[in-house]
């Protein structure tokens, strides 16, 4: 064999290499589901979900709304009916919808109405956003599970996934952030300030007194 013939050789064998390598990629991806729940705080529930084994992303973002593009301050201020929501994308195969559905309600107190924790309003009301029956089904199994294990009322709405538009940069994973910020607690890392924030909005003390030790969260 030439020379010339065996570098054609050896470049026909990367090219087919490099196309397995993208032909198993774009499997991967496209194993992988999208679920959007709101939870009160998006920062709490970005920062939960991406502890789960088998979550590949969480971003937090706005849904639910009427208003395109929505800023925080729009959201927050009441009028654009959007939820602070979170989309997590996963692994089916490493982890199911359905445990994630059971880990969020059993994340946030699910009974009550009118926002979560400290934080008041529409926009901190709990939601399931699903985009197929499968979703739906499986949302409502979760819900009629959390309502017997509390053997209380869940509020939490079951709703048709709409448009998901991700927060300002500066909300993607606050809960790890470096940049200084002045808080009511006074200057501090992200990170530190995101921490203050979640043990003073009783977050992790309330649902620890609803679920207990079922809580996949809370104290840890």
């Amino acid at each position: 064999m030439t020379r010339f013939s065996t570098l054609k050789s050896i470049a026909l064998a990367g090219m087919i290499a490099i196309g397995i390598c993208a032909q198993v990629t774009q499997s991967k991806a496209a194993d992988l589901e999208t679920i959007t729940v709101a939870g009160g705080c998006f920062w709490c529930v970005e920062s939960d979900f991406e502890r789960v084994n088998g979550v590949k992303e969480a971003v937090s973002g706005y849904t639910g709304g009427t208003v395109a593009n929505p800023t925080y301050k729009q959201v927050t201020g009441g009028g654009t009916g959007h939820f602070e929501a979170v989309q997590i994308t996963f692994d089916p195969g490493i982890v199911s919808r359905d445990r994630l559905y059971a880990m969020f309600f059993r994340s946030v107190d699910p009974t009550d109405a009118g926002g979560q924790f400290c934080d008041r309003g529409d926009s901190y009301r709990t939601a399931i956003f699903t985009s197929s029956v499968e979703q739906a089904n499986a949302a409502k199994t979760a819900k009629a599970e959390a309502q017997a294990a509390l053997g209380a009322t869940v509020v939490t709405p079951i709703l048709q996934a709409s448009d998901f538009y991700p927060a300002e940069d500066y909300h993607q994973d606050y809960y790890k952030g470096t940049k200084l910020v002045i808080t009511r607690f006074g200057p501090k890392r992200q990170a530190s300030a995101y921490k203050a924030y979640r043990e003073a909005c009783g977050r992790d003390a309330r649902v620890k007194e609803l679920w207990g030790d079922a809580a996949p969260f809370a104290g840890s």
